[in-house]
């Protein structure tokens, strides 16, 4: 097969994993009517979401086509195709287009692992380990793990996918007795699950949340423009003995992931 004939394959191939969306959605939109049309359009692209006609995962036609389609404006389109990300529906990944996702994750302030909460919400976890190495721990690390600095520890870097979406990259130092853990183990399952097949009980957890922007790695494992903010998770758990068994720092997109927290008056 020479270039040629293979590139048009994968043109092909990304053409046939495009979904357009029906024209039938749109039949009854209101062009003189005080309803702004790019609303009339989100509105209608939702709720065909919602009901399942267009389906979770589905990459949808951009935005010239799809204006083109339909009589309107690319203006128009880039507003209602805005809304949809802005309240987590649609997502726009680099070099793949405008995804349909299935919400965002909210996630209760729990001693959960994040894979744990995806696999209960049925939202299809899957993970890939970006970096997996023994280091030597640093001054932050060190304290974290409460180990001597220079200390052997496991170094882990994954990102976690949702449904096949980029959600989160979770950087994990843990102690020496767990330099073992296999990469493959992983990458098949989360790491609390890991833990405990190894008999460890996790208990408590201190746990820190807040924002920065995102790192240039972070925003191309995560789909977002570079100076984009990324909702950040600092935690160090401890096993029913008290012993530091894993130190995290992770970094969420957050326009698909929250936190939620029940507050109880005195």
């Amino acid at each position: 097969m020479n270039k040629l004939e293979k590139n048009k394959n994968v043109k092909e191939i990304k053409l046939e994993a495009e979904y357009p969306l029906p024209r039938s959605l749109f039949l009854n939109i209101d062009r003189s009517g005080p309803i702004p049309l790019y609303h009339q359009v989100a509105s209608r692209i939702e709720a065909a979401i919602a009901d399942g006609s267009v389906p979770a995962g589905a990459r949808i036609d951009n935005e010239i086509a799809l204006g083109e389609r339909l009589g309107l404006s690319r203006p128009t389109i880039r507003r209602a195709i805005q809304d949809l990300v802005d309240k987590g529906i649609l997502v726009r990944r680099r070099g793949i287009g405008t995804q349909v996702v299935r919400g965002g994750v909210t996630r209760k302030l729990e001693l959960t692992s994040l894979y744990e909460d995806l696999s209960s919400a049925k939202r299809a976890p899957s993970t890939k380990v970006l970096a997996h190495a023994q280091t030597t721990a640093d001054e932050l690390v060190a304290t974290s793990l409460g180990v001597p600095v220079g200390s052997p520890v496991l170094h882990i870097r994954r990102l976690r996918l949702a449904g096949g979406v980029p959600l989160a990259v979770l950087d994990n130092y843990l102690p020496s007795e767990f330099i073992d853990i296999k990469r493959a183990d992983l990458e098949q399952f989360g790491l609390y699950q890991v833990l405990s097949s190894r008999g460890v009980d996790i208990r408590i957890a201190k746990q820190r949340i807040g924002a920065r922007t995102a790192t240039l790695e972070e925003s191309k494992k995560l789909g977002i423009d570079r100076k984009s903010a990324v909702l950040t998770m600092e935690r160090v758990a401890f096993d029913n003995k008290g012993h530091v068994v894993e130190f995290g720092q992770h970094a969420y997109r957050p326009d698909l992931y929250s936190f939620e927290v029940t507050l109880v008056g005195k």
